[in-house]
């Protein structure tokens, strides 16, 4: 896929009702793989009319020019360091099914708009590989594997766009460097709207959490109050650099309708999607393993896999995922269901 041309100039319109039509039904099969904010809220499984506005008039610009519609979505950065969540550090099981279950949504969309759509995964691992303390060779070979992998699928709906495509003459530290210098707010207006937005402060508490399980592995030797105040600089970072790359995506791909991997509001601009589905809406392949249990795939922590009984299962040379002689119960698992069910 070439994404600049996905991207490509799409014609203003006002949208015929047969194309709102179109564009709306569209909008329902994304809106089945919605991370919500709130999923107590009857716009998660019931969308309302305000739930589609913000969406319609950029998926029908593509109908419009009979394109295919173009999703860009940061995922697919690097795979935690923390070994009591993840197998290793290059993509497994998690990130094949994943991929497989994006393909599969881009085809499920052909099924009422012939051209279909096409999703740009905006890998965003060398924007926080110095603050995660990842190599940058080690997100490389992430990267390198996560393309052999959809070129194996071989549907053709998945692109790639990471920082060295955004800023392709400069060093590592000099792209993140000016990616903060041209596209970050300060950490200190970041702070100030973590304080008085509910959903800045929902996001930096599911990104906190993330780095708070992993420094109590990664550094263990320091204390709790220490590693505390640690993972919450950490967490800032990481928030200033997200929303950082989330600009420069907007910037690169302004057609494109915007998904995200983390919970959004119902009437976000962005669309928080789950890759696959899931119980915990924070987990993602990058930080836990696949666990067949006979009936299915699920994602958990490496940790709880081998609380489970999993027995690790190795594929072309490295650890892949674990498997276990019996179902999970997803009652009492915080899990994410990635086959066999609704997507």
């Amino acid at each position: 896929m070439t994404t600049t041309a996905a991207a490509g100039a799409i014609r203003e319109t006002t949208l015929s009702p047969a194309d709102h039509a179109v564009a709306e039904r569209i909008l329902r099969i994304v809106f089945r793989r919605r991370r919500t904010a709130d999923p107590a809220d009857p716009c998660a499984t019931n969308p309302c009319p305000d739930c589609f506005a913000p969406h319609l008039k950029t998926v029908g610009e593509f109908i419009a020019a009979n394109k295919p519609i173009h999703f860009v979505i940061p995922a697919f950065p690097a795979k935690s360091r923390n070994r009591r969540k993840t197998i290793g550090r290059l993509p497994d099981l998690g990130e094949q099914l994943a991929l497989e279950s994006v393909q599969g949504f881009c085809e499920q969309v052909s099924t009422v708009y012939e051209p279909g759509a096409v999703v740009t995964v905006c890998s965003d691992g060398h924007v926080f590989s110095d603050v995660l303390g990842i190599p940058d060779d080690h997100i490389d070979d992430y990267g390198r594997e996560l393309m052999r992998m959809i070129r194996s699928i071989g549907g053709g709906a998945i692109g790639l766009y990471g920082l060295r495509d955004a800023m392709p003459d400069l060093s590592w530290s000099e792209r993140r460097a000016r990616l903060l210098a041209e596209y970050a707010e300060t950490v200190d207006e970041i702070r100030e709207t973590v304080r008085t937005d509910p959903a800045a402060r929902s996001m930096f508490n599911g990104i906190h959490r993330f780095v708070t399980e992993d420094d109590a592995v990664l550094h263990a030797e320091l204390s709790a109050t220490r590693r505390r105040n640690q993972a919450k600089q950490t967490a800032y970072e990481v928030v200033q650099r997200s929303q950082a790359w989330s600009r420069l995506v907007g910037a690169v791909f302004p057609a494109a309708v915007r998904l995200s991997i983390h919970p959004q509001d119902h009437h976000s601009a962005k669309i928080g999607f789950h890759l696959l589905r899931t119980v915990d809406g924070w987990l993602t392949p990058w930080h836990g393993v696949v666990l067949d249990d006979g009936v299915r795939h699920v994602l958990v922590k490496r940790a709880r896999a081998e609380e489970l009984g999993g027995r690790l299962v190795w594929r072309n040379s490295r650890p892949s995922h674990f498997v276990i002689g019996e179902p999970v119960d997803d009652r009492t698992e915080s899990a994410l269901v990635i086959s066999g069910g609704e997507l």
